[in-house]
């Protein structure tokens, strides 16, 4: 099997995306500008959303499930009166309303979204439909039942309001579909609702506000590209940390349970590290770790 061509480069690079382009788009273009090995990213962004969008690099590859399952802040408008194909403004309306919400009404409505809810994905979306991409099937005008799926949201706030609009913030964990918040707050009010505008400001340990521009995106920055690399273990501050002894260490790069120091509940995931740096995720066994994702650094 031919080797993949490229630079072994560990590690994270948060990007701003722009709306307009893919998640896809972006993690290809990073990768073509570091010369990159391997490269994958953390949190699908829809097209027309901008916002954090986690780059991760070699190794880094292997704790993108941490990150993806972290929490997420997204700050989005849904505009009222029209449900779309999309659930978005991209899409054809197919639903009117003349209806509008005021703010209180507005407010009332969120307790229903909060805490441990059930949501059906949008149409245009990446889940699959025996073995097909919903978004594929949607386009081919095939009708399509989409099961609802279980999603904590930690909290959803108003922002502001208008007669036409509303400002909101949420923060959720895996799984959230802002869209899908959008349509089935609208339908909840009886005004029908679509995203407008949607960006995620962070995600898990990385900001928005972090990121660097898509545009800065090239080889001609390669040099100060690499120098806005983050640490693999960036990626997993909300794990607990865990030292693997010189011997622990040894056998764990082997893929077998290592003798480590610290405390962590029994059958918690961690990740351990030595004087070199990160060697693994993997599950305590007191005084152990068994290593599921063993780092090659």
């Amino acid at each position: 099997m031919a080797r993949k061509k490229g630079r072994d480069i560990n590690g994270w690079l948060i990007v701003d995306k722009p709306a307009g382009v893919t998640s896809t788009a972006v993690v290809a273009k990073v990768r073509w500008a570091l010369d990159a090995k391997k490269a994958g990213h953390a949190g699908t962004l829809d097209p027309d959303a901008t916002g954090v969008l986690a780059v991760a690099l070699g190794e880094a590859t292997k704790t993108v499930p941490i990150v993806t399952d972290a929490l997420k802040c997204y700050d989005f408008t849904v505009t009222w009166g029209a449900e779309t194909t999309t659930d978005d403004a991209s899409g054809e309306v197919v639903r009117q309303s003349d209806t509008r919400p005021d703010r209180p009404a507005i407010e009332a409505a969120l307790a229903a979204f909060r805490g441990e809810i059930m949501q059906v994905p949008p149409a245009y979306s990446a889940v699959k439909v025996e073995g097909e991409r919903a978004y594929d099937l949607a386009r081919e005008g095939i009708e399509m039942e989409l099961a609802a799926r279980p999603l904590w949201v930690e909290s959803l706030h108003l922002l502001e309001a208008d007669a036409a609009t509303a400002r909101l913030e949420m923060v959720c964990g895996k799984g959230g579909y802002v869209r899908s918040i959008a349509r089935d707050l609208g339908r909840a009010l009886g005004c029908l609702g679509h995203v407008a505008h949607l960006r995620r400001t962070w995600s898990g340990p990385f900001d928005a506000g972090d990121g660097v521009e898509f545009a800065r995106v090239d080889r001609e920055a390669q040099g100060w590209l690499e120098e806005q690399i983050r640490p693999l273990e960036t990626g997993l501050t909300d794990l607990p940390m865990l030292r693997a002894t010189p011997e622990g260490a040894v056998r764990i790069r082997n893929g077998n349970p290592g003798q480590v120091t610290g405390m962590a509940e029994w059958g918690e995931l961690v990740w351990v590290s030595d004087a070199v740096g990160p060697v693994c995720i993997g599950r305590y066994q007191g005084g152990t770790v068994q290593p599921e994702r063993v780092f090659n650094l």
